[in-house]
C-alpha cells in the first residue's frame, strides 16, 4: 500500500484546522478534536495522521475491485 500524500494543514486564528488534499479541503477541526489531532500529527508521520483523520486513505483493496467483473462495464 503506497503512502498518503498531498495532505496539509492549517491553523486559523479561531483555533479551528483545516486539512486539505491537494488543494480540496477534505476536514474542519474544531475544539478538542482540533487540539487532539495537532498533538497527533506533531508526535507521529503528519501525512499518515491527516489521511486517517478524514478518512480518505486507501485500504489496499481498490486494485482488486477495479478488476472484479461487475466493475467491468
Amino acid at each position: 500500500m503506497p503512502k498518503p500524500h498531498g495532505f496539509s494543514y492549517e491553523r486559523h486564528h479561531d483555533q479551528s484546522v483545516v486539512i486539505t488534499h491537494q488543494g480540496r479541503t477534505a476536514a474542519t477541526l474544531r475544539g478538542n478534536r482540533a487540539d487532539k489531532f495537532l498533538t497527533e500529527v506533531e508526535s507521529g508521520d503528519a501525512q499518515l495522521v491527516m489521511a486517517r483523520w478524514t478518512g480518505a486513505y486507501k485500504f489496499g483493496n481498490e486494485r482488486t475491485a477495479k478488476n472484479h467483473p461487475r466493475n467491468r462495464r
